[in-house]
């Protein structure tokens, strides 16, 4: 390089002083890993707080403050937030009973374990958690998957012993997975179930778990253990002679209540309270009918004996030996993520109302500790629904407390209450399930995404036919294979785009979408979206190469000036590797040859300095990389309408011009 390039300036083709773009220094690796891995599992500096503290005690207090969050809020903890959490936990409570029956129930496990498992898991959470709304509890999605997981091979009715045991064990397995995504910084997992995925999956998952609650609409007592929408319209229609009329108009009666309680809730906000004390109401008046009409002697299935007291220590009770481990480990991944990323969220969705942070990574430990924990007392799968969540919410809650006020109001229905539900009709039960699944049928979301994004409604719409027509587990795998398919499409397919001045100005858009832009004779600039990987390295070889001849055709149609530069702008390269490298240096050779001249715009460092060491820097030459897009087309323009071969640019000798 020339003296100029020293400088780090060079004079360009208008006689202005030209900013060289600069390769950076070497760092060394140690500190370059160092740097990488910080930011791609800690880009959010979790423990800034701790590391600001002086001596070892304020250290180890801070520390334990960002894995305790209750210490941070409970010193300052007043009475009238305590009087906001108080209703708040009152209310979510009055909920959280009589879905967790109904949710146990969907499970195949014990009615009692839906309140066992709102007893344990939120006192945990309230010390753990740092969302302010989230309300814990147990969830139809993952109750539907562990019946229909588990069930696959173990009986509920012929082993019911087994089956619990194995219940236990998964959410053992769920917790643990979950527990380590947090400690290992690997919460981005769960960003492979893209928003579409969801929306699609929970939609089928609901449909599903409507379809399983006609088994108790229609009083049915043998029923198909299948999920599939064919499997379960064949186990109904099969049975016609067996549905009892009295508890259809019970279940159907009850379903309209709770609809009707809920649409005035959602039009009047502050009577937010009738619908969430409305599956208790319905518990109860359904418990009353049927103990003074005796209708249990009449076809009508009832819950029956619930055991009073607190949770008894399982933690023996969990299977780790063949041939069940494995079914175990199996459904508690699925189940794990699944309720993790539901949990998530609905935790992010609240503190955005609320204009608070939540750590994703921390929600992650909070939520697979009290799964941990919960596995050791008798509880299996719980999370962060959003029908509770919403209600808390609306209740006022203050803090992680209405989750301590209802986990004491559950304790007291454990220790004393339990015999209260013996005449509780199970069609009531699939009323409550049914009327909180409707809620998560989003309609708008998949409208929203057919307007929106094409691909997005196919992602979404897959989900919900995999569940549907197939299985739950199909589902899953088919929005979460839809999901990764699309993000490698646009990693191997990445746009590139051509652009053109537009007029009066030194800038460059894409003529696309500027209709006013316009080429510049015999320059081609071209734009890459993406980082260059092995991936879409020849892809791109073989894009830039079918511009630069559709161009050519274009001109000489035209009778105009033919390619004679190639610019490439990169300022959406984030990042490149050796194929990449290998792909620029093969495509300058190719130009040469085609006498083409490649020149480069806007490259970031690490792409000057993976280029430098590779030595395509010195071979595409220094003096044909430019700060902006405008500076190289000028350039570029400038050495076509000047006609005087001893010229190179930016950087190299400008004798001729001098």
């Amino acid at each position: 390089m020339g003296g100029s390039a020293a400088a780090g300036k060079s004079v360009d083709g208008g006689g202005r002083a030209a900013q060289r773009v600069p390769v950076p220094e070497a760092r060394p690796f140690l500190d370059t890993f160092r740097a990488n891995l910080k930011e791609t599992f800690f880009p959010d500096d979790p423990f800034r707080a701790v590391v600001r503290e002086r001596g070892f005690g304020r250290r180890a207090a801070a520390a334990l403050r960002y894995f305790f969050p209750f210490l941070e809020w409970a010193p300052a903890y007043r009475l009238g937030t305590f009087k906001s959490d108080l209703i708040a936990g009152i209310t979510i409570a009055s909920l959280a009973i009589p879905q967790g029956i109904s949710y146990a129930k969907l499970a195949n496990l014990p009615p009692i374990l839906g309140l066992y498992s709102s007893f344990v898991p939120p006192l945990v959470y309230a010390m753990m958690g740092s969302s302010k709304d989230l309300a814990v509890g147990t969830v139809a999605v993952a109750s539907l998957l562990i019946a229909s997981m588990l069930g696959a091979e173990v009986s509920a009715t012929e082993n019911p012993a087994l089956y619990l045991h194995l219940a236990f064990t998964a959410t053992f397995f769920a917790g643990v997975i979950q527990a380590s995504l947090g400690i290992l910084r690997l919460g981005f997992i769960v960003d492979f179930l893209s928003h579409a995925a969801i929306v699609g999956f929970m939609g089928g998952a609901a449909t599903v778990v409507c379809l399983q609650q006609l088994k108790g609409m229609l009083g049915l007592e043998h029923f198909t253990t299948s999920t599939d929408l064919v499997s379960v319209m064949r186990s109904v229609f099969s049975q016609t002679h067996q549905w009892r009329w009295e508890s259809v108009v019970l279940g159907c009666g009850f379903l309209f209540f709770l609809l009707v309680t809920r649409f005035f809730s959602k039009r009047q906000p502050r009577f937010f309270w009738v619908s969430a004390a409305a599956p208790l109401t319905s518990v109860i008046l359904g418990s009353l009918l049927v103990y003074f009409t005796h209708a249990e002697n009449h076809g009508v299935q009832i819950i029956g004996n619930l055991k009073k007291g607190l949770n008894p220590i399982s933690v023996t009770n969990l299977q780790f030996t063949p041939p069940y481990m494995m079914l175990a480990l199996k459904t508690g991944l699925i189940t794990g993520v699944i309720a993790l990323a539901e949990g998530i969220a609905v935790g992010r969705s609240f503190a955005m109302f609320k204009n608070y942070h939540i750590d994703g990574n921390k929600e992650m430990i909070a939520i697979g500790t009290m799964n941990i924990m919960g596995s050791f007392t008798s509880c299996y799968l719980t999370t962060g629904p959003f029908s509770r969540s919403a209600v808390n919410y609306n209740a006022g809650c203050k803090t992680a407390m209405s989750n301590v006020v209802m986990s004491l109001a559950v304790m007291v229905t454990l220790l004393f209450l339990t015999p209260l539900f013996h005449y509780t009709p199970l069609v009531v039960l699939s009323a409550i399930i049914m009327s909180a699944m409707l809620g998560l049928i989003d309609f708008p979301a998949a409208v929203h995404l057919w307007h929106v994004d094409k691909v997005d409604f196919c992602v979404c719409a897959g989900a919900y036919l995999g569940v549907v027509f197939g299985s739950v587990e199909m589902g899953l795998v088919v929005a979460v294979a839809i999901s990764v398919l699309r993000v490698l499409l646009f990693v191997a397919r990445p746009r590139t785009t051509v652009l053109g001045n537009v007029p009066d100005t030194n800038v460059y858009r894409r003529m696309d979408q500027y209709t006013t832009a316009r080429a510049v004779p015999g320059v081609l600039v071209l734009r890459v979206d993406s980082p260059i990987y092995f991936a879409n390295s020849g892809y791109l070889r073989e894009r830039f190469t079918r511009w630069i001849d559709e161009d050519d055709e274009r001109t000489s149609a035209k009778g105009e000036t033919g390619v004679q530069y190639v610019v490439l702008d990169m300022g959406a390269v984030g990042s490149i590797d050796t194929s990449g490298t290998s792909m620029l240096d093969e495509l300058k050779k190719t130009l040469d040859r085609r006498g083409i001249q490649i020149v480069l715009a806007n490259p970031g460092s690490e792409i000057m300095k993976k280029l430098d060491s590779s030595k395509v820097l010195e071979l595409i030459g220094h003096e044909w990389i430019f700060p902006t897009v405008g500076e190289a087309v000028a350039e570029c323009d400038f050495v076509l309408h000047s006609h005087k071969p001893g010229m190179v640019v930016d950087g190299a000798s400008h004798e001729n011009m001098v």
